[in-house]
């Protein structure tokens, strides 16, 4: 597989038509198309723009090497989760939620560990 190939695989591994990978970027969408035909290359500030803002990993968009998507650490996965949670439109529940969790001090923190424990072990208690 080549880069075009690569691209479009991108492109709709993300469920995104050309257009809407295109606004995401800040090209284009004849760009994306010229890409995805092989007729232009992307430059490096475009593969790179690609990367960053779809996670992904860049020797597997330039060479086919690896995975697609780079692996997160766990504090890039939260702060990513808590971006599409703070930046949808789709629920003021999850909004005031994560904006509740937010505000927690140690002690309520404790306090809900306290309670997952008594779930978990509840459902547990519940299987065996």
């Amino acid at each position: 597989m080549i880069l075009k190939d690569r691209i479009k695989k991108l492109r709709r591994e993300l469920d995104l038509t050309q257009q809407e990978f295109a606004d995401k970027i800040g090209i284009s969408r004849g760009n994306i198309g010229a890409y995805e035909v092989g007729k232009n290359a992307p430059s490096d500030a475009v593969i790179s723009l690609i990367c960053t803002k779809f996670n992904v990993n860049e020797n597997w968009l330039r060479h086919g090497n690896g995975e697609m998507f780079a692996e997160l650490d766990m504090e890039d996965q939260l702060m990513a989760w808590a971006g599409k949670v703070l930046g949808g439109q789709d629920s003021k529940f999850k909004k005031r939620f994560v904006t509740m969790l937010m505000g927690l001090s140690d002690s309520e923190w404790e306090f809900l560990e306290k309670k997952a424990k008594e779930l978990a072990a509840d459902d547990t208690e519940k299987e065996g």
